[in-house]
This record gives structure tokens, sequence and C-alpha cells, in this order.
């Protein structure tokens, strides 16, 4: 999720363990904490672009690490927090901030390491988008609110807000898979590997993407009261045997090509630009595989030069009035 939200999460989910006097100092040490995994984003290298990919969500996200995390961030904090409170108030209030952090990124689709250093699966349970308003906003509302009136009430309907509202996504997600389903089946496709997600800060516009037959398929789908869905496009899979067939296996290219696919969980598109590999699973709209980023292969490079790292940056005025148009349902339908 966006830093606000992380920020947020852990502010009022340390609000459930402070009393009415406290009630600021924990909600500020527990937004400090619910921000904290997020500093691996300093792991990086500058010759090496899928190093980021490989640290970021990875060993300060796991379950196992929150107490050691929460530890690192108390240590920090109880520099000033000690004219307030305990050290074993701020550690659990920074404990209870930085919990909420690697399940919070989970729901999302971008992939987390929870089970680390046990297992290196990118769990994503795709019932919430990397940003969403309708989620963030009611939140801070809370904990402003509960800060100003002192009130452990209104927090607690704040967290009762945060359940509420994934369980939606819960439902919604299975309301995608089944629309999603059923598009595959109308093209009399076999829908391997479906996956849904929500497009940007919302619940009500999915993606889906599909694979049959050596191509993703990829959809948008409008969960209202009617299920409608929007005509989309296709890519052709990645296929190491047959695509890039010139490029040494042991060169380090290739082994970058391994590393962003275990990155993407296999939704890996070969598209028209030239030697340009595609993460499918994101895109500015919905119903297209035009994606956020990628990485790019050049033959001329010697066997221990990397990949490089794409982003796409072009045209977002024009996309983003196509996410609106679909938004409002133009050009979708229902299934016949």
């Amino acid at each position: 999720m966006d830093p606000v939200s992380q920020g947020a999460f852990g502010a009022i989910f340390a609000q459930t363990i402070s009393n009415k006097k406290k009630i600021l100092i924990g909600s500020i040490l527990g937004c400090i904490a619910g921000l904290a995994p997020d500093l691996d984003i300093f792991i990086r290298s500058s010759s090496d672009p899928l190093l980021k990919l490989e640290y970021h969500r990875q060993f300060t996200h796991s379950i196992i690490f929150i107490p050691i995390g929460a530890l690192l961030v108390a240590i920090f904090t109880f520099l000033f927090s000690r004219k307030y409170l305990s050290w074993m108030e701020t550690y659990f209030y920074c404990f209870f901030g930085y919990a909420t952090h690697g399940l919070l990124d989970a729901c999302t689709s971008y992939g987390t390491q929870l089970f680390w250093p046990f297992s290196d699966e990118r769990i994503s349970w795709n019932n919430i988008s990397v940003v969403d308003p309708l989620l963030t906003v009611p939140i801070i509302i809370f904990i402003i609110i509960s800060i100003l009136k002192k009130n452990k009430f209104i927090t607690l309907f704040g967290v009762f807000y945060i359940f509420l509202y994934l369980g939606i996504g819960v439902v919604q997600e299975n309301r995608a898979e089944k629309l999603g389903k059923s598009i595959a089946n109308m093209r009399g496709h076999e829908s391997k590997r479906l996956t849904v997600k929500p497009s940007l800060g919302n619940l009500f516009l999915w993606k889906s993407i599909y694979e049959d037959n050596g191509f993703f398929y990829v959809d948008a789908v409008r969960l209202l009261s009617k299920l409608e869905y929007c005509q989309g496009t296709k890519i052709k899979k990645l296929d190491t045997s047959n695509n890039f067939m010139g490029l040494n296996q042991n060169s380090q290219q290739y082994k970058d090509i391994e590393r962003f696919n275990w990155f993407s969980q296999g939704y890996l598109g070969v598209g028209t630009k030239k030697n340009i590999i595609t993460d499918v699973r994101y895109s500015a709209v919905p119903n297209e595989v035009d994606g956020l980023w990628g990485i790019q292969i050049n033959p001329s490079k010697k066997n221990f030069e990397h990949v490089d790292w794409v982003v796409n940056r072009t045209t977002y005025k024009a996309k983003w009035k196509r996410f609106l148009d679909l938004l409002l349902g133009k050009g979708c339908k229902e299934i016949t």
C-alpha cells in the first residue's frame, strides 16, 4: 500500500491499546512503526535494477521479523517518547504499528514475502488496490477524531470499518473471478491461472487476466448491481525456450529474466516493443496490456551485464480518460 495508508493503519491499531491520555503519542509511534518496513526501498543497486524488487517487501515485511522490526523502531523512538511512556509502552505501540504493514501489503496484488526466510513465495490476496482513498481517508478521519475527542470507541469503529472494507474486497474478488471465468468460457477458453485485481482507487472496476494457449487475455470487469465486462486484448506469454533464443543461458540477462518472472509471479508478456518483457499484472487501464514497467533485453551486452529497467510514462492524460470511461461503464456490457 501507499505510505499514507501504512502510516494510518499503524496509528489506528496502536490507538487500540492506548489510554485516553496517551492516545496522541501512541498514534505517532504507531504511524512511524507502520511506515518503517518500507525503509527496504533503500536496498538497491545502480548496476542491478532488479535488486530493489528482490528486497522490497522481503525480510522487513516478514511475520517473523515483526518483533525485531518493532524493537528497532522502539529504540529509535524512545529517545523522545520516554518523557511520556515507559519502555514497554513504547515497544508495544511500535509492535502493533509494525505488525500491520506486511499484512496490509499482502492484501494487494504486488506480492509480499510474509513467510521469509522459510519461503520466498509472494503472498498477494488481491482484495484491495495499492492506493484506495475510500479505505484510507475515512481511517485518517477516525484517527483525528479519536485524538481530539480522546474517545476509544471511535478508534474501534474505525477498526471495524477496516475489516468491513477488506471483507467487501474479498466478496468483490470472488464476483470478479466468477465473471472472469464466464468471459473465458464465452470465448471457448480454459481460463488457466485466472487472476483478478482491483484497479486503482476502487473496488468496482477490476482487471481480469487468464492464460490460454500461450497468451494472456486481459479484460476489465465492473462489479456493481450488474456484472459487466469491458472487452480487452491479449499479449503473448513469455516463453524462454522460443523468445530470446540467441541469449546465452549463462548470461546475467538470462538470469534476470528468471528473477523478474519470480517477482511477477509468472505473468510476463512479450509485446510489440523491441525486446521488452512486460509485467502483465499492472497497467494504467485495466483492460489493456501496456504495462507500467518491464525489462529490456539487449543482446549486445556482455554476459555479466544486467537487463535494463523500463517504466511506461507515456500518454497518461489519454489513459486517465480511458480509465474513467471504463469506471463509468462506457463500452462495457453484460455477458449474454
